[in-house]
C-alpha cells in the first residue's frame, strides 16, 4: 500500500547480511515481460475468481496454496506472490520467526498489527529468505515484496541508502531462487534498483502526480503494473475510467481501476 516516506536518523548501521555463496548463480529468469501484460491483482483473500482474462494474476503468498497456482498456470497464466518485506506482521503463519523484539521499529499507521523492522537484522532476513524458498515451493513465478522503501519515520532510522542496500539483498536472492522481482512504490529508489528489477508496481501515480517516476521501467522494456482506486468503485462512471484510462501522463503502464481493500473487482484499460 501506499506509504508516504519522510528520512529520519538514528543509531543503527549496516550489518552486512551475506547470501550463501551457492545461491550466488546466474539468474536464469523462469519468464520473462514485455510492456504488454495485462493484470489482476486480488489481495484481500484467497483468490476466488481465475476467470478474469489477464496473463499475470498478483496473488497474497501466505493465503492461497500451490493448488490455486497450479491452476492459473494450467490457465497459461503467470503468478505473481505478494508478500509484505518491510514489516512485521503479527498474523502471518512465520510470525514466530521473528524473535527479536529490538528488531521492531514503529507502528505503521493505519494498519494494526504491523510494525517497521530492522532490515538488517539477521533473524528478519532469515525470515525473508524462507519467504522466498516458500515461493518456489508453492510455484511462483515472481515475488512482490511490498514496504521494502525504509527510509520512513520507522523509529529505527533507517535511510534511502538502506532501502537499496536490502531490495538488492532481497532480489540477488530472490534471482537465486529463478524467482522475478519487482518494485512496489518506492519510486524514489529507481535510479539505484532498476537494474535489478523485473517490473514495478504503483499505486495511485495518476492521483499524487507522480507516473513520470515510473517511466524508466518501461524505457528499458519493462512494464508498470499501475493501479488506481477511483471514488465510488465498483460503481465508476464511464467518464471517470476514460479520464483514468486515458491520461497519458501513465502511457504504457498496465493500469487497472480496483478497490482499496484489492478484492476480485476489476477494470482493466486497454492497451496504449
Amino acid at each position: 500500500m501506499v506509504v508516504h516516506l519522510a528520512a529520519h536518523h538514528s543509531h543503527y548501521r549496516p550489518i552486512p547480511q551475506a547470501i550463501t555463496p551457492a545461491l550466488l548463480v546466474p539468474m536464469a529468469r523462469s519468464w520473462s515481460f514485455t510492456t504488454s501484460n495485462s493484470w489482476q491483482i486480488e489481495l484481500a483473500h484467497p483468490l476466488i475468481n481465475t476467470s478474469f482474462n489477464a496473463s499475470v494474476y498478483d496473488i497474497d503468498m501466505f493465503d492461497n496454496n500451490a493448488t490455486t497456482i497450479t491452476t492459473l498456470y494450467n490457465q497459461g497464466r503467470k503468478v505473481i506472490c505478494y508478500f509484505s518485506a518491510g514489516n512485521y506482521e503479527n498474523w502471518r503463519p512465520d510470525a514466530g520467526s521473528f524473535n527479536n523484539r529490538t528488531d521492531l521499529g514503529k507502528p505503521l499507521d493505519g494498519w494494526a498489527g504491523e510494525w517497521w523492522l530492522n532490515t538488517y537484522s539477521t533473524d528478519f532476513r532469515n525470515a525473508m529468505l524462507s519467504r522466498l524458498d516458500l515461493a518456489v515451493t508453492k510455484g511462483c513465478d515472481g515475488v512482490d515484496p511490498d514496504k521494502m522503501d525504509g527510509d520512513n519515520d520507522n523509529g529505527l532510522g533507517l535511510t534511502q541508502a538502506d532501502a537499496v542496500n536490502y531490495v538488492n539483498f532481497l532480489a540477488d536472492a530472490a534471482h537465486a531462487r529463478d524467482l522475478s522481482v519487482g518494485l512496489e512504490n518506492a519510486g524514489k529508489i529507481i535510479p539505484q534498483v532498476l537494474g535489478k528489477m523485473q517490473w514495478g508496481v504503483n499505486e495511485q501515480c495518476l492521483q499524487y502526480g507522480e507516473c513520470d517516476t515510473w517511466q524508466p521501467f518501461v524505457e528499458v522494456g519493462e512494464p508498470v503494473f499501475h493501479i488506481e482506486y477511483p471514488d465510488g468503485a465498483p460503481n465508476v462512471a464511464a467518464q471517470k475510467v476514460d479520464s483514468i484510462c486515458g491520461n497519458d501522463d501513465a502511457k504504457g503502464f498496465e493500469t487497472v481501476l480496483k478497490e482499496m481493500s484489492l478484492d476480485d473487482w476489476v477494470e482493466a484499460c486497454p492497451d496504449d
